[in-house]
């Protein structure tokens, strides 16, 4: 994975700082959550939270799991998409 910006960050209740990053794994930009700057493995975009938990509807990461409110997960799942729209464009010029 290569690093390439944080999207989000937050304190998490034990103290913890948790970054969500744009990161680029081999073809395509993805998510990936860091805490306290060591990356923890998870799914590559924020999945949904069934049932919600208050303002938590998203989650990332496992063990541990950083739940996110659905401003935060959009956030993220926005920067991904535009990301990877992006490098999809890049391409279809470089076929042109």
């Amino acid at each position: 994975m290569i690093f390439k910006r944080n999207i989000v960050s937050k304190i998490l209740s034990n103290g913890l700082k948790a970054d969500f990053a744009l990161v680029r794994d081999e073809d395509a930009f993805q998510a990936a959550l860091y805490i306290d700057g060591r990356a923890i493995p998870g799914p590559p975009l924020p999945v949904p939270l069934d049932p919600c938990k208050g303002d938590v509807t998203h989650w990332m990461g496992n063990r541990p799991s950083v739940g996110l409110t659905s401003e935060e997960a959009e956030k993220i799942i926005r920067e991904v998409k535009l990301e990877n729209s992006v490098l999809e464009h890049r391409k279809i010029l470089q076929e042109e």
